[in-house]
C-alpha cells in the first residue's frame, strides 16, 4: 500500500486508524532493531556507574533522549555533578527546539492534550519518520498532512524498546562485562547515518551537521573532558541559525 492510499484510508474512514498505526510500526521496525544494541550499551554503562535496574528505567523513561543519557552517564560520579549534567543535558537536547519547530506547522489541527504526549515520546528516529511522512502527505495534497496514528505507531515502539532494553542492559551488564567489546556501540552512528541518508536534501542543508561534527571532533582532540558534547551542540545550533538566512 502506498502512502497516499494509506492516508486516504485514514481520512475517509477514521475507524480504520489501526491500519495507520500499523503503517507507523512497519516503518519504524528496521530502525528500531538498530537502537536495541546501544540501549543495551547504555544500560550496561549505567550499571557500571552504580545505577540499579530500577533507576535505569526511571532515567530512560522520564528523560527519553538517548544522546543526553549517554553524556550524563559519562559524566556520572559519586556524588554526581548535578549542575554540569543538567547543563550538558540541556545542550544536547536543545536540538529538540529545532525538531519541534520543524514539526509544528503540521500539528496545528491537533489539541494540546494530544500534542504534548506526542512531543514527549519524540526522538530523533520518530521525528524523522513523522516529518518525512507529513511532508509526503502534504505533497500528495492530503489534509491533515500529519497522521497522528502513524506517528504513534512509529514513536511508541521506540519508547518501549528503549526503556525495556536499557533495563535489560543494566541487568545483563555485570554478567556480560564490557559490552563495548562486542562492538554494539557501532549501532549508534549506524542508525544516525541511516536517518541522515533518508533526510538528505543536499550539501547546503547539511552544513550545520558538518560544522557540529568538525567542532565536536576538534574539541574532543584538544580539550579534556566532555566539552566536545557542548561544543558540537552549540556550534550546530549557531550554524543552523546563521545558514537559515541562505535558505530563505
Amino acid at each position: 500500500m502506498s502512502i497516499s492510499q494509506a492516508s486516504l484510508t485514514l481520512d475517509e474512514a477514521p475507524y480504520r486508524r489501526p491500519s495507520e498505526f500499523r503503517r507507523g510500526v512497519a516503518a519504524s521496525t528496521p530502525v528500531l532493531l538498530g537502537i536495541i544494541p546501544y540501549a543495551l550499551v547504555l544500560g550496561a554503562q549505567a550499571a557500571q556507574k552504580g545505577l540499579s535496574v530500577v533507576e535505569v528505567p526511571l532515567m530512560t523513561g522520564m528523560n527519553f533522549a538517548g544522546g543526553s543519557e549517554f553524556a550524563a552517564i559519562q559524566l556520572w560520579t559519586s556524588p554526581p555533578h548535578i549542575l554540569l549534567i543538567a547543563a550538558i543535558t540541556l545542550l544536547v537536547n536543545s536540538r529538540h527546539f529545532l525538531m519541534g519547530a520543524a514539526l509544528a506547522p503540521f500539528l496545528g489541527h491537533l489539541p494540546r492534550r494530544k500534542v504534548f504526549p506526542a512531543l514527549f515520546v519524540m526522538c530523533d528516529e520518530s521525528w524523522a519518520l513523522g516529518l518525512a511522512d507529513a511532508r509526503q502527505r502534504a505533497a500528495a495534497g492530503l489534509n491533515p498532512a500529519f497522521s497522528l496514528p502513524y506517528y504513534a505507531g512509529a514513536a511508541l515502539p521506540f519508547y518501549l524498546a528503549w526503556v525495556v532494553f536499557t533495563t535489560a542492559g543494566a541487568a545483563l551488564g555485570p554478567v556480560l562485562g564490557n559490552v563495548e567489546d562486542y562492538g554494539f556501540a557501532m549501532a549508534f552512528p549506524a542508525v544516525f547515518l541511516v536517518l541522515m541518508r533518508g533526510m538528505w536534501t543536499g550539501f547546503a542543508a547539511a552544513r550545520p551537521w558538518l560544522v557540529s561534527l568538525v567542532v565536536a571532533a576538534l574539541t574532543y582532540l584538544i580539550v579534556p573532558g566532555a566539552w566536545y558534547v557542548a561544543a558540537g551542540a552549540l556550534s550546530g545550533l549557531v550554524s543552523a541559525w546563521l545558514f537559515s538566512g541562505d535558505e530563505a
